[in-house]
């Protein structure tokens, strides 16, 4: 399914988006050394529950997870790079978190995540790793326009992940969202240009560049959720939800 939203759908879709953005931008700035995950999904469900809004996660249950996720944000470490099950864990200096939310008001639904360094240390493998996911999720948003295909944004995306040196995985990336979080189109992180469904304004999607630092290839953890790198490696994961407008794209979930 595909969903063109109206007017007054856009309006809402912008309130969920600021919302999941303020709820990372909170999250993030409490997470230190020594923070457990499991506090982390304590606050985030508190905070959606102080809005009046809905987890999309909490009662989530695809065939590839072992549902329902029971929770209401992913927490994926290190290694772990999409679907981390919040689990008994304490943070330690210079760990790659990611925080992945997605958050339904309004029958709208907005999704983003963010992947961020805990403590001071910056190794700069984790840095670059970071910073390519950033730059990709830029280029994909900057190619999303009236009239471009998926495609275009797909082959955005993989330029620079590619040209960063890293693997693509193309399992899993982005997707159209709205009255539900994940909808078609599928937006792989790499792709050729003009292939694929024409965007439209009042279009959703959720871009969502991820990379490992040397495999494509994944592994499910036992909680029958978190996808970890094949190798142990690293990885990273940057997402925004964007509305196509007649002028271009707008970041709905932009922290500031």
């Amino acid at each position: 399914m595909i969903e063109i939203l109206n007017t007054a759908e856009l309006a809402r879709a912008r309130v969920a988006g600021a919302l999941v953005a303020e709820i990372l931008r909170t999250l993030q700035g409490r997470t230190t050394v020594g923070t457990n995950l499991l506090d982390i999904d304590r606050w985030a469900q508190a905070m959606i529950a102080d809005a009046g809004a809905q987890s999309c996660y909490v009662d989530y249950a695809p065939s590839f997870g072992r549902g329902p996720f029971g929770h209401y944000i992913c927490t994926s470490v290190n290694d772990a790079v999409l679907h981390g099950l919040p689990h008994d864990y304490r943070l330690a200096e210079g760990d790659l978190l990611t925080l992945d939310l997605a958050v339904s008001t309004g029958g709208i639904a907005a999704d983003s995540a963010v992947s961020f360094l805990v403590g001071t240390a910056r190794p700069a493998q984790s840095v670059a790793l970071i910073d390519a996911t950033e730059r990709a999720l830029s280029a994909g948003i900057a190619a999303a326009r009236p009239g471009a295909r998926i495609g275009d944004l797909s082959y955005a995306i993989g330029t620079v992940l590619s040209g960063a040196g890293y693997p693509i995985n193309t399992e899993f990336g982005g997707h159209g969202i709205g009255s539900t979080m994940h909808q078609d189109p599928h937006i792989t992180n790499t792709g050729r240009p003009g292939r694929g469904y024409t965007l439209r304004p009042g279009l959703l999607l959720a871009l969502e560049p991820w990379v490992m630092v040397d495999t494509d290839r994944l592994v499910t953890a036992a909680d029958g959720w978190t996808l970890r790198s094949a190798t142990g490696c690293r990885t990273a994961h940057s997402e925004h939800t964007i509305a196509i407008t007649d002028d271009g794209a707008e970041i709905l979930t932009l922290r500031s």
